[in-house]
């Protein structure tokens, strides 16, 4: 089973402040397993379902090469990375990752970083494309989707 886990934490536990505002606002490492056959590209959406105003996303990055099977810790916040990894804006209104930062006292949110297979080798979009963009160039090419669940709160 397509499957996406971290080394910062498992599936439904809390996420460690260093990947958080409150910390180093690192992006977590992450890996994958048991990609579907004919995958070409990855496209991974980090978001927050419980934000107060509707979903807030936090990272949008596409374009990841089939043949990877990793992202290291702190990716960098630029558009482009090796010159084929693309990052999108979150909804921060920056390029990359800006990991949890819920509103203090709320109970924890939930961050899903969905991990698409996608059968096409790139989607088509510049750096700096919405969640929204990347989802809607996504539809139709999706072989797999993989999630991981992490908590936070303050």
């Amino acid at each position: 089973m397509f499957a996406i886990k971290s080394t910062a934490f498992k599936d439904g536990e809390t996420i460690p402040k260093k990947f958080t505002c409150d910390g180093q606002d690192y992006s977590p490492e992450l890996s994958w397993e048991n990609v579907p056959a004919g995958t070409k590209s990855f496209a991974l959406i980090c978001e927050d379902p419980d934000a107060p105003g509707g979903t807030f996303i936090h990272w949008v990055i596409y374009d990841i090469p089939a043949n990877m099977t990793k992202l290291a810790e702190n990716v960098k916040k630029v558009g482009l990375i090796d010159n084929k990894i693309k990052q999108g804006i979150n909804d921060f209104g920056r390029i990359g990752y800006g990991g949890p930062c819920p509103p203090r006292g709320h109970k924890p949110h939930r961050y899903i970083f969905k991990l698409y297979a996608l059968d096409v080798e790139t989607l088509g979009l510049n750096s700096g494309a919405t969640a929204d963009q990347v989802e809607a160039k996504a539809k139709g090419h999706i072989l797999g989707e993989a999630r991981l669940t992490g908590l936070y709160g303050r």
